[in-house]
C-alpha cells in the first residue's frame, strides 16, 4: 500500500517537458443498423459551446470518417444523415496513448408527415443493446464499465453483478445468479459462437470461475440479457452474455503494458502494413498471485498459488468494400495444488481444506473464423466457423485425521471438443419491416472419466466413463421486426433446437412489444419459451447393475421455462434513467431423482464439482418471480451513479412434491454504485468509485451433526433441505484511479480496496472431522488490488 501511494505521488509530481494539451485522432465507420451497409455522407460533428468553430467530418463511400487534433478528455459527438435517426455519442474518453475508433450503426427513420425526430444516444444509453431485437431485460456494457466500477476487477461477470436481478455466487468465483436461477442457466457467446466456460479453473458443467479469461482490453461493446431473449439465442434458461471483441487499430501501431489482479499483461495492435486496412489485436496475461504471496497477502487460497495464463486475439481483413474476414480466439491454461497439511486453519481458505489434497489442471481453447458480406444495400450475411476444447484433470487425497497419511480418494479426466458452424442473415424489406434468421450446428465430442475411491484404496465407484461420443445440437431461428410507427415496434419469432443424443426437439415462440411515449418514456412486454439441454456429464452418470453399468440419465429431455416480462422506462432527464421491470418465470421438465427426494438440478452450478445423481427424470418444477428497479445516472459533469434493487422469490419442487426455497433464493439484493472524476491541470485525471452491496441470506440444508460424527464426514438433513437461512451479506468496495496524459502515451494507476469494511460474510457451514464439530468458513476479507497500465 505504501509503495503504491508513493507511486501515485510520483506520477502527480511528474510533468511533461511541454505543458500543452495532448491531442488524439478519432475515426470510425458508420453503417446501417440492419443491412450493415456503409452510410455515405453522414455528418460526425464534435459537440462544442455555441460559437466555436465547427469540428467534424463527413463519411466517405465506405462509411469511414476521421477527425484529428481532438484534445484528451471526454467529448460528445452528433451523427446525422438524411433518412436516419440522429444519434449522439456522449462522454467518449480520448487519451493520448490510444486512438479512438468508433463503429456506429444508424437506424432508418419510419417516415411520417409531421414526424418529430428522435435523438438516440445509443453509445451512452445502456438500454440500447447491440442486438436491436432485444426489447426487454437487456442492456449493453462498454469496456469502460469493467474498468471503472469498484469491485469489477476488469471482469464482465463481476461487473454484471451490479445490474438489477443479478447476484454474485460468492467472493471466490464470478458465477452470477440471475433472477434466482442456477448459474448454469447462462449462455456464453463470443462473436456469435456458443462457447464453453471462459474462466480459469472453470470446471465442466459450470459457467464461472475465480478469474476470467476474457480480457477487458480486447472487448468491445457487448450485451447482457436476462430473460425473454430474442429468438437468436437458445439452449439457455437464465441469461446471455453476447460478447464482442474489438478490432485492432488498422492505421497505427499501439501497445499496452499492465499489471493487476488478472495478471502481468502485454498487448499490441495495429495494421499489417501502411497500405493495408487489415488489423491485428493480441493480449497476453500471466497470473500475479505469486507476487501477492511474496508480499504476504492471503488471497484465500492458503499456501497454494493458482497459476494461470491466457491469450486473446483478433485479426480483421477487409475483402473489398462489402466483405470482411475475421480470425479470433481465446487460449487459457490454469492449475493449482492444495495440500491439506499446509492449510492454515487459523485463516479463511476458500478452496482447499485441511483434510484433503487437491491437484487440478484446466485448459480452454476457443478459435473462430468468420466471413461477413453485405449482399445488397438491404441484405447482410455472416458465416462463422469455430472449434473449442476444454480439459480438466483432477486427483484428490483424503488425509487421515490420526496419522495425517494421504490416500487417493478420487480422480477425474474431463476432455471435450466442439466444432461449430453459425450462419446469420438480416434483410430489410423497408423502413418498417426487417427479417432475421440463422442456423447453428454444434458437434460435441468428449472423453469423460470420474471415480471415487474409498477405504484407503480398497474399493471404488466409477461415476462416469465414456469416450469419443459425438452428439449434435442443431438450432435454427427466424424473427420479424415490425416498426409499426415511430412510437410502436413489434418483434416476434421462433427458435427451434434438436439434440441428437436422445432425439429431443424443442420449438420456442418469442415475442416483444415496445411503445414509446411522452418524452423518453416507454412500456415494453416480452415473452419467451426457453429450453436447455443438461450438461454433457449428467447424461452419462452411470447406474451400477449386476449386468454392468447403464446410463439412466441418457433420455433426459430439455429443461424448459416460460418467461413473462413487463418493463417501464422513464428518461427523467437527459442523463438520468428510471427502469422498473416485474417478471415471472415458470420452469418445468426439471431433472429430479426417480425416488422421492429433495434433489433438483436447479440447485447446482455454483462450485467446482459435477452432480453425480443417476436415475433422473424430468418431473421437477420451479418458479421465480420478482420486481427490479434501476436508477442510473450516466456519466456527465464528472460523476455517475447506479442504484439497483431486486425483490424476488425462488422456489422449486423435487420428486417429493414439497415446495422449497432454492439455493439461490436470497429474496432481495441492493447495489449502490457511484463514481466521481476530477480533472487536475491540463492532463491529469483522478477518479474514485464506491460500491455497496446488501444481499439477503441464502438458504442451506441443516447439518446432521450426530450422523456426521458417526460417518466422519458432512451429512445434511435433506428432508429439511434449504430450510435454514444464513445471515445477510454486506460488502463495500472502493476504487481509486489516477490517469496522466503524456504527449503520445497514457499512464494509469488504480487501487481496488475489496471488502474495505472487512465484513465477515459466511461462505459455508460444514462438518470438520478434525475438531469433530461444525465449522463456519467465511468469504474474502479485506483485500487491496493495485493496477498499473501504460498505453503508447
Amino acid at each position: 500500500m505504501k509503495n503504491f501511494l508513493l507511486l501515485l505521488i510520483g506520477l502527480f509530481a511528474f510533468r511533461p517537458l511541454q505543458a500543452q494539451l495532448a491531442t488524439q485522432t478519432i475515426r470510425g465507420v458508420i453503417r446501417d443498423e440492419v443491412a450493415q451497409s456503409p452510410v455515405i455522407g453522414a455528418s460526425v460533428m464534435l459537440i462544442q459551446a455555441e460559437g466555436a468553430n465547427p469540428v467534424g467530418a463527413i463519411t466517405d463511400v465506405n462509411g469511414e470518417f476521421k477527425i484529428t487534433g481532438i484534445t484528451t478528455g471526454r467529448h460528445s459527438f452528433r451523427i446525422t444523415s438524411v433518412g436516419y435517426e440522429e444519434q449522439r455519442l456522449s462522454n467518449i474518453i480520448v487519451t493520448a496513448g490510444k486512438e479512438v475508433v468508433l463503429n456506429v450503426t444508424l437506424t432508418e427513420m419510419v417516415k411520417e408527415l409531421g414526424e418529430v425526430v428522435v435523438t438516440s444516444d445509443r453509445k451512452n444509453d445502456k438500454t440500447k443493446t447491440n442486438n436491436e431485437l432485444a426489447l426487454v431485460s437487456g442492456r449493453s456494457f462498454n469496456v469502460e464499465d469493467t474498468k471503472r466500477y469498484a469491485g469489477a476487477l476488469g471482469d464482465p461477470s463481476r461487473m454484471a453483478a451490479n445490474y438489477a436481478g443479478v447476484v454474485s455466487g460468492n467472493d471466490s468465483r464470478n458465477d452470477i445468479v440471475v433472477r434466482g436461477n442456477s448459474p448454469t442457466g447462462m449462455l456464453w457467446q463470443l462473436e456469435g459462437l456458443n462457447i464453453p466456460n471462459p474462466n480459469h479453473f472453470g470446471s465442466l458443467g459450470s459457467t464461472g470461475g475465480p478469474v476470467s479469461m476474457l480480457n477487458n482490453n480486447t472487448l468491445d461493446k457487448s450485451d447482457f440479457l436476462t430473460s425473454a431473449f430474442p429468438s437468436q439465442y437458445g439452449n439457455a434458461l437464465s441469461a446471455v452474455f453476447d460478447l464482442r471483441l474489438r478490432e485492432g487499430n488498422n492505421a497505427k501501431h499501439e501497445f499496452l503494458g499492465q499489471v493487476g489482479f488478472n495478471g502481468f499483461e502485454v498487448g499490441a495492435e495495429g495494421p499489417f502494413s501502411k497500405n493495408s486496412k487489415a488489423s491485428y489485436l493480441v493480449n497476453y496475461r500471466y497470473s500475479t498471485l505469486g507476487l501477492f504471496k511474496a508480499l504476504g497477502i492471503n488471497f484465500g487460497t492458503g499456501s497454494a498459488v493458482p497459476d494461470y495464463s491466457d491469450l486473446n486475439f483478433k485479426v480483421a481483413v477487409p475483402t473489398g468494400t462489402k466483405g470482411k474476414l475475421t480470425l479470433f480466439g481465446i487460449v487459457g491454461q490454469s492449475d493449482v495444488t492444495f495440500l491439506g497439511n499446509e492449510v492454515d486453519t487459523t485463516n479463511t481458505n476458500l478452496y482447499g481444506t485441511e483434510n484433503s489434497n487437491t491437484r487440478v489442471k484446466y485448459g480452454t481453447n476457443i478459435f473462430g473464423v468468420s466471413y461477413e458480406h453485405t449482399l445488397s444495400p438491404k441484405t447482410f450475411a455472416k458465416l462463422t466457423l469455430g472449434a473449442s476444447t476444454t480439459s480438466q484433470v483432477f486427483s484428490g487425497d483424503s488425509i487421515s485425521i490420526v496419522t495425517r497419511e494421504a490416500f487417493l480418494s478420487g480422480e477425474a479426466r474431463f476432455k471435450t471438443r466442439k466444432y461449430s458452424a453459425v450462419l446469420n442473415m438480416k434483410h430489410k424489406i423497408n423502413t418498417k419491416h426487417s427479417l432475421y434468421g440463422g442456423v447453428t450446428v454444434d458437434l460435441l465430442n468428449f472423453d469423460l472419466f470420474n471415480r471415487n475411491i474409498y477405504n484407503a484404496g480398497q474399493f471404488d465407484t466409477v461415476r462416469v466413463n465414456v469416450k469419443d461420443q459425438s452428439n449434435i445440437i442443431t438450432q435454427a431461428y427466424g424473427q420479424w421486426k415490425y416498426r409499426i410507427n415511430k412510437n410502436l415496434q413489434l418483434t416476434t419469432g421462433l427458435h427451434a433446437q434438436h439434440f441428437s443424443l436422445n432425439n429431443q426437439v424443442a420449438v420456442e415462440p418469442r415475442f416483444g412489444l415496445q411503445y414509446t411515449f411522452l418524452n423518453g418514456q416507454s412500456l415494453s412486454a416480452g415473452y419467451g419459451l426457453n429450453s436447455q439441454a443438461q450438461s454433457t456429464y449428467a447424461y452419462y452418470v452411470q447406474t451400477p447393475t449386476p449386468a454392468g453399468p447403464i446410463y439412466t440419465n441418457k433420455k433426459l429431455d430439455f429443461t424448459k421455462s416460460h418467461h413473462f416480462v413487463l418493463s417501464y422506462e422513464n428518461r427523467l432527464t437527459e442523463n438520468l434513467l428510471l427502469k422498473v421491470e416485474p417478471y415471472y418465470q415458470s420452469i418445468f421438465n426439471v431433472p429430479v431423482e426417480r425416488n422421492s427426494s429433495s434433489f433438483s438440478v436447479l440447485n447446482t452450478g455454483s462450485d467446482f464439482g459435477n452432480m453425480d445423481e443417476d436415475s433422473l427424470i424430468n418431473k421437477g418444477t420451479g418458479r421465480n418471480y420478482g420486481v427490479e428497479l434501476t436508477l442510473e445516472r450516466y456519466f456527465n459533469r464528472g460523476y455517475y451513479f447506479l442504484i439497483t434493487t431486486s425483490l424476488f422469490d425462488s422456489k422449486y419442487k423435487g420428486s417429493d412434491g414439497i415446495q422449497r426455497n432454492t439455493a439461490f433464493n436470497s429474496h432481495y439484493v441492493l447495489n449502490i454504485l457511484a463514481g466521481k472524476e476530477i480533472k487536475i491541470g491540463a492532463n491529469n485525471i483522478v477518479s474514485a468509485s464506491i460500491k455497496t452491496t446488501f444481499v439477503g441470506g441464502k438458504y442451506i440444508s441443516p447439518l446432521n451433526l450426530e450422523e456426521s460424527r458417526r460417518r466422519g464426514g458432512a451429512v445434511y438433513d435433506e428432508r429439511n433441505a434449504f430450510s435454514q437461512r444464513q445471515n445477510a451479506y454486506f460488502r463495500t468496495d472502493v476504487r481509486l484511479t489516477y490517469r496522466k496524459e503524456l504527449r503520445k502515451s497514457t499512464i494509469e494507476a488504480s487501487l481496488d480496496l475489496q471488502n474495505v469494511s472487512a465484513a465477515k460474510n459466511i461462505f459455508q457451514q460444514t462438518y470438520n472431522p478434525r475438531t469433530n464439530s461444525m465449522a463456519t468458513e467465511y468469504q474474502q476479507g479485506f483485500f487491496p488490488v493495485p493496477m498499473f497500465r501504460f498505453t503508447f
